[in-house]
């Protein structure tokens, strides 16, 4: 959850409704809201010991989130349901019933099997979801009818089968678990129509489509490349191509002069590299202020020069051992992007992680 302190006192009364006699608890996982809540989380639970928090600090993520929820809990079924109330909690009865009564693995709340519906849902979310739909059938195998439902229930011998083969990554962990198993797997769905969102604002954005394409990738790939590696590499792609309409121009105006048109292709790259990876591939760790900007562009453009000495030193040197140059090329390249990406991960991302820690710290103890 992410601001939603305004959803938690009816969500939890909704749950209350809906699961009369059934033993349940609820956990809301927080990724440091700093609309409070956590805080809000913690007072409802004095009234009802069911209710939980588990406040993440520096973390985020949806799938993330929701596998830390669901570890922390004992219940032998976990449900998935998300705290802006536009999931139906009113069928979570029907879906325990069908998951102990089939002995099944998942049970999804679909919108797209009878009784189930897109509501008011934009059409461009709705082509979205379907694209999104085609995907996971073509790359992945995804049997269920809404691949893209982040609402369902998962019987705890499933979860801990799968646990560790998932990606984490993204908003849509549905598919996550379906493209973990190892197996065919034992599933039923329930429908249901999406609700409006009544308090707060919508999380779902260009990121989210991103992060889907990510998790497709990183199935398909079986884990060995990290997404935000693959991020990081298509950002450079892009900056090869900055790269090189530049140095194009800047010949073309100055014939001849080709030293100086490296050296300002090259720096445009960086800088394009830069803030392109800012709002892509380190968006989780976006730098916003200028001081933090400032300081995390010194600390990869001296990054990326490493890199590119390295890059010719390990290129020069695999040429004087026999190796063809376009093979040595390529390998001091990719040597080089790893290093740059090794730089901007641990040192030029991690500049506005304690201003931001603090700036939330500020924020909840103002809202409280």
């Amino acid at each position: 959850m992410l601001n939603e302190r305004d959803n938690v006192r009816p969500l939890v009364q909704r749950l209350r409704e809906a699961l009369d006699g059934i033993d349940w608890d609820v956990i809301f996982v927080d990724d440091d809201s700093p609309d409070g809540t956590a805080a809000e989380v913690r007072m409802v639970s004095q009234e009802d010991s069911r209710v939980r928090v588990v406040q993440r600090i520096g973390r985020n993520g949806l799938s993330s989130a929701c596998i830390e929820g669901m570890m922390a809990s004992s219940a032998p079924f976990v449900a998935v349901i998300d705290g802006d109330m536009q999931h139906d909690e009113r069928i979570l009865p029907e879906m325990l019933r069908r998951a102990r009564a089939g002995d099944l693995d998942v049970v999804v709340g679909s919108r797209n099997v009878q009784g189930g519906g897109m509501g008011e849902f934009a059409k461009e979310r709705v082509r979205l979801s379907n694209m999104g739909k085609l995907l996971s059938e073509k790359l992945l195998n995804c049997p269920t009818s809404d691949p893209m439902s982040g609402f369902f229930l998962v019987a705890r011998p499933f979860l801990e089968e799968v646990v560790r083969n998932l990606s984490q990554v993204g908003f849509k962990i549905l598919v996550d678990f379906f493209s973990s198993a190892n197996r065919p797997v034992r599933f039923e769905e329930v429908g249901y129509t999406f609700r409006n969102r009544e308090h707060g604002e919508s999380k779902l954005d260009f990121s989210v489509n991103l992060d889907f394409l990510l998790l497709l990738a990183d199935k398909r790939l079986h884990g060995m490349v990290p997404p935000r590696f693959l991020l990081y590499s298509l950002v450079g792609l892009s900056g090869v191509v900055v790269h090189t309409l530049v140095l194009a121009a800047i010949l073309w105006v100055m014939p001849g002069d080709f030293a100086w048109g490296q050296s300002i292709a090259t720096l445009v790259a960086i800088v394009w590299n830069f803030f392109l990876n800012n709002s892509v591939t380190y968006r989780d760790r976006k730098l916003k202020t200028p001081g933090a900007m400032l300081m995390g562009f010194l600390i990869y453009f001296a990054g990326c020069l490493v890199g590119f000495v390295s890059n010719l030193a390990i290129s020069e040197m695999l040429v004087d051992r026999g190796v063809p140059p376009l093979g040595a090329g390529i390998v001091g390249m990719l040597i080089s992007a790893v290093w740059n990406f090794a730089v901007a991960t641990s040192l030029a991302w991690q500049v506005g992680r304690r201003r931001r820690l603090r700036r939330n710290a500020t924020r909840v103890a103002q809202t409280a």
